[in-house]
């Protein structure tokens, strides 16, 4: 089977490459070390002026109606730049939850909007002192009057500062521990308390929002009441297919980082990469992200049918990805010796955007566990 990408994504590739290095490549994520978000506001316009934003969104709300193997090139290219923000976020979960599960008026309130790159949504789940698992969600959404009110608070929710609007995960069951959660898409208002927490990735900003008596209307829930754990996980299938991509995008940058390197440092009258030791690194290195890069389009393409095992590739593509993303930046690091522990190089931020994705919306062992049950064992 042919993993390839066609002509015409490559060349699209080409054009977001050039785009992207045109502001810096890794640029953007320094300014955003330094609160800076002025050209990652740039990039995502651009983006969006490409089309990028549009690519998996209907040709009825402003899309082009393609599939996910059609963002790969874009989330390839923003991993090998390390592109914060919430494209991510945005395209490859909410984007599929509404398609999938949104009334049509709620449709054509988010998706036209998420097209032209008006929108861009954040995803808050995870909340203080409580791991990602349905039994972990105690913010509560309770209907009182004719009116819905939530109360609660997130953590760690990604580039609040940023989003316009947040898919928010709600307990609104408490006898139903297995489920009992909706999924509820919120615009960002003044009533919301956001408060910027650190971050192990700096270049990746995460808040804590908290919700007081905060009302919504019953058109902001998605999809049925109390199933919200069920339709997230089919959005997370898309989102975990897009994370292995963007992954692989930056697997592939370590991996020319630390070649180009041993090309040039020379110890012992010659140049590092003609040591046997720095040879064998590279080339398991350039090994693992060609497995990866397998395993992610094959994830991209399949989520996008009805395979038997569509959940297992997708699952094994993300920890896959996350598990020998963490080792090439740390093979990276040691090939560049004492210069790969200074800001001035690149590869601390490869190390650190590898442990932030590691425990990312469900950790790899949370991901390793779901292949296991998807194949039955």
């Amino acid at each position: 089977m042919d993993f390839s990408l066609t002509e015409e994504q490559e060349m699209f590739r080409g054009h977001i490459r050039k785009m992207l290095d045109k502001f810096g490549g890794t640029q953007i994520a320094r300014e955003m070390i330094d609160d800076n978000p002025q050209s990652l506001k740039k990039v995502y316009t651009t983006l969006a002026e490409l089309g990028c934003s549009g690519i998996n969104i209907p040709e009825e709300y402003g899309g082009m109606d393609l599939e996910a193997l059609d963002l790969v090139p874009t989330f390839e290219e923003m991993g090998r730049s390390l592109v914060p923000g919430l494209f991510m976020e945005t395209s490859a979960l909410a984007v599929p939850t509404l398609k999938k599960y949104a009334t049509e008026e709620q449709k054509q309130h988010n998706l036209p909007a998420i097209a032209s790159g008006e929108k861009w949504i954040s995803f808050a789940a995870l909340e203080p002192f409580n791991d990602f698992s349905p039994a972990g969600i105690h913010c509560t959404l309770v209907q009182q009057d004719g009116q819905y009110v939530l109360n609660g608070t997130k953590t760690l929710v990604p580039e609040a500062e940023l989003a316009d609007a947040f898919l928010v995960l709600v307990r609104t069951n408490e006898e139903d521990q297995e489920d009992g959660l909706s999924l509820v898409l919120i615009d960002q208002t003044e009533d919301m308390k956001i408060e910027k927490q650190s971050s192990f990735d700096e270049s990746k900003h995460v808040s804590k929002v908290e919700f007081q008596n905060f009302i919504i209307e019953e058109n902001q829930i998605i999809g049925e009441l109390d199933k919200g754990w069920t339709q997230l996980q089919e959005g997370l299938l898309y989102f975990n297919a897009a994370l292995s991509s963007y992954i692989v995008g930056a697997m592939e940058q370590v991996v020319q980082m630390a070649n180009e390197y041993a090309k040039i440092r020379e110890q012992f009258g010659q140049a590092i990469g003609r040591f046997q030791a720095i040879k064998h690194s590279i080339v398991n290195m350039k090994v693992n992200l060609e497995i990866a890069r397998s395993l992610s389009h094959y994830a991209n393409w399949v989520v996008d049918t009805d395979e038997s095992d569509r959940e297992a590739t997708v699952y094994s593509a993300r920890t896959y990805a996350t598990e020998k993303f963490i080792e090439v930046s740390a093979h990276n690091i040691q090939i560049h010796g004492g210069i790969g522990f200074t800001e001035e190089i690149d590869c601390h931020l490869y190390v650190k955007r590898a442990r932030y994705y590691d425990q990312y919306v469900g950790s790899t062992p949370f991901y390793q566990e779901k292949v296991v049950a998807s194949l039955g064992w």
